[in-house]
Parts: C-alpha cells; sequence; structure tokens
C-alpha cells in the first residue's frame, strides 16, 4: 500500500516523515520539487479523500454488476464497501 500509518509499529519514523510532509504541503510550505517527486510516486496527500475515493470507485463496480447499490453489511465480500455505503447515507 501507498499509504504509510504513523501507528504502524515497523514503519514508525516513515509514518511521522508522511504525516510532516502532507502537513508541509497543507500549509504550502513543501517545495514544488518535493511535491512533484511525491507526486511520481502517487503520493496520497489526503488519505481520508483517497479512502473515499477508493470505496466509491468499488461501489460504481458493485452498481454495474447488480443493478444497484444496496450492499449489505452482511455480505461477507463486501462488508467494508458494505460499512462505507451504510455511513454515506
Amino acid at each position: 500500500s501507498r499509504n504509510v500509518s504513523k501507528h504502524d509499529a515497523q514503519n514508525k519514523s516513515l509514518g511521522k516523515w508522511v504525516m510532516n510532509q502532507r502537513m508541509f504541503h497543507k500549509k504550502n510550505t513543501l517545495s514544488s520539487s518535493r511535491v512533484e517527486q511525491l507526486n511520481s510516486i502517487g503520493f496520497i496527500w489526503d488519505p481520508l479523500d483517497h479512502a473515499w475515493n477508493e470505496h466509491f470507485d468499488q461501489l460504481c463496480v458493485f452498481k454495474a454488476q447488480n443493478g444497484n447499490c444496496c450492499v449489505s453489511q452482511n455480505d461477507a465480500q463486501n462488508k467494508s464497501l458494505g460499512i462505507w455505503v451504510n455511513n454515506q447515507r
């Protein structure tokens, strides 16, 4: 995964560094060359926005396959998507 958490014991210092890059970017204090470097590797600037978009894409696939957006939280194959859809309501 391209998303590193500061709570991940194995990658704690990397997680803190990632958090700092996001903070510097948000404050507009990260140089454009560093922004370009991070963008070139698919850096995720906003993990919440990224997760929302990932779930939305999954919902689009589900709708294409099932003809509706009624994803059950009890469906083991789509449990995470079902929870996300329920939270959007």
